[in-house]
């Protein structure tokens, strides 16, 4: 028997588990891009982080989500920053460093280069206090010297009259540049201090942007992360116009969907003129009978017609339908639920913790290969083949969560995916995968990622009526002011998703709102 009751029902709980997940669980080769061509004007960014020490995970880390981010304004190529070789920032359209390890050993050419070139250096973090002592003229050249470490609780940072979170969890930290020639400086962002008082989170003098921390971590949908996203404009697409664009995806539709939501949802959508996107699970399981009177029960999508007529009905009115994992739940164990599609992942392994409620990752499932990973994938396009419907060219992982290998191997079926994304150590290393160092992310606007493939953004979250796992309930509202301050970013995209058995006036109240903020709602590929 399915599921009705949006109080009682628990798909789509674990996707804001997972917009937390921005490295709150820790404390880091060669980027696959072409190197320069001698004589040529450089095309690429250069990413450089730490990789000494006992934090070198952590630093790959923020070198891959610096990469991700870069990837939409040009390629990038990322290294340990120990690999710099002298000449090398005179070869890139900018470089970016991320200074994660405190005292992390820098060569001398870098620190030399840097201070020698003319071309946009961006740096995060520690050790910009070698790049002074290695410039005797820093303070008269910039017009600010490295300051300490400010360790206030800092819950808030001020960008373009917006003020964007920043996580009380958050205690490593921010270092405050000390001015000595104010006028020489533009202040990009204030980190603001519970008294109120405030001092620079960002800043810019002549060729060097200096932001005072790394803005990965504990990001969710409202945070300084996004003034960073917004910042890589000015080094690297400084003319791009500002505009406004969003997504909807109507989420966890499998064969257990009422045809009569899909419609009702589509004739609302089309009467708005909004494209939207169907993220269709093409077989549904319940190995356990949870939803079948203890019977076990697998259905296809072939087998329901009312439901594929109205997929191809929304396909008439805007939709694009993308393929959201095959079953959407993992063998015949729960995972962490109760096994049944929509409910529980399916490329990962999962669990509840009893004692807090916290959905754990566990790492790959037993069987992940590539060959695995791709006889699912086929499986789901052979299903919505046997459907008589196209097979799509968008991919979502179920619950956006998937191992290194799967993620490379999905690029193999399916050029784009629709969502967040987890990235591990060794990624870009070449080395071994390192599971329980995941990181995820979101992005502000479409990338290609270091697995290869575009990643069209979710970044909002969705409606929740109900709080689940530690996480409260979110209503219009709630995605509606993230919405607003997703605006800092100058050519961002702003997205949700949206479950079919909630009642459309949620959705109403989504779509109007956003128009009403400026937003022009856009089909998926237009991104």
């Amino acid at each position: 028997m399915r599921r009705n009751d949006p109080l009682d029902h628990p798909r789509g709980r674990i996707r804001r588990w997972y917009g937390l997940l921005l490295f709150a669980a820790t404390a880091a080769g060669l980027m696959a891009s072409a190197a320069p061509v001698a004589g040529a004007a450089p095309t690429s960014t250069l990413v450089l982080y730490d990789n000494s020490g006992p934090w070198a995970a952590l630093g790959e880390i923020y070198g891959i989500q610096s990469t991700n981010l870069v990837s939409h304004f040009t390629t990038a190529v990322t290294r340990p920053v120990s690999q710099y070789v002298a000449g090398d920032v005179e070869k890139y359209v900018a470089t970016i460093y991320i200074g994660s390890t405190y005292d992390e050993p820098l060569p001398a050419s870098f620190l030399a280069d840097v201070k020698a070139t003319n071309r946009p250096i961006l740096w995060m973090n520690y050790n910009i206090w070698q790049l002074n002592a290695a410039d005797p003229s820093f303070g008269t050249r910039y017009g600010w010297l490295p300051g300490a470490l400010d360790y206030s609780t800092v819950k808030s940072v001020t960008y373009k009259g917006t003020v964007m979170s920043r996580s009380e969890l958050n205690t490593g930290g921010i270092l405050a540049p000390t001015m000595s020639n104010p006028t020489a400086v533009k202040v990009l962002a204030e980190a603001v201090r519970p008294d109120g008082t405030k001092f620079p989170w960002a800043v810019r003098s002549g060729n060097l942007t200096y932001v005072g921390e790394i803005p990965f971590s504990y990001a969710n949908e409202t945070d300084r992360y996004l003034i960073f996203s917004d910042i890589l404009f000015d080094l690297l697409a400084p003319t791009t116009p500002e505009r406004h664009r969003a997504l909807v995806r109507i989420e966890d539709v499998s064969p257990e969907s009422d045809p009569v939501e899909i419609r009702a949802i589509a004739d609302y959508l089309s009467s708005k003129r909004v494209p939207f996107t169907l993220a269709v699970i093409p077989l549904w399981k319940d190995p356990s009978g949870i939803y079948s009177n203890g019977v076990a029960s697998a259905i296809a999508l072939m087998d329901r017609p009312q439901l594929v007529n109205a997929l191809k009905y929304a396909q008439a009115r805007g939709a694009t339908v993308i393929m959201h994992g095959y079953t959407h739940q993992y063998s015949n164990v729960s995972n962490p639920y109760d096994g049944a599609t929509a409910d529980d992942f399916e490329f990962y392994r999962s669990t509840v913790d009893v004692a807090t409620d916290d959905v754990l990752l566990l790492g790959p499932v037993p069987e992940d290969s590539t060959a695995w990973a791709l006889s699912r994938y086929d499986a789901g396009r052979a299903a919505f083949t046997a459907a008589k419907m196209s097979v799509p060219t968008i991919f979502e992982f179920p619950h956006y969560a998937a191992s290194a290998v799967d993620y490379r191997a999905v690029g193999q079926r399916f050029a784009t995916r629709y969502e967040r994304s987890l990235y591990f150590p060794g990624v870009l290393t070449g080395g071994a995968i390192d599971y329980s160092r995941l990181s995820g992310q979101f992005f502000p606007y479409a990338v290609k990622d270091v697995y290869g493939a575009k990643v069209i953004p979710e970044n909002l979250g969705n409606i929740e009526l109900q709080a689940f796992n530690n996480h409260p309930a979110r209503l219009p509202a709630d995605l509606l002011n993230n919405s607003a301050k997703q605006k800092v970013v100058r050519d961002g995209v702003a997205s949700f998703f949206f479950h079919p058995f909630l009642e459309t006036t949620y959705l109403k109240q989504m779509i109007e709102g956003m128009q009403a903020q400026g937003y022009v709602f856009v089909a998926p590929n237009a991104v």
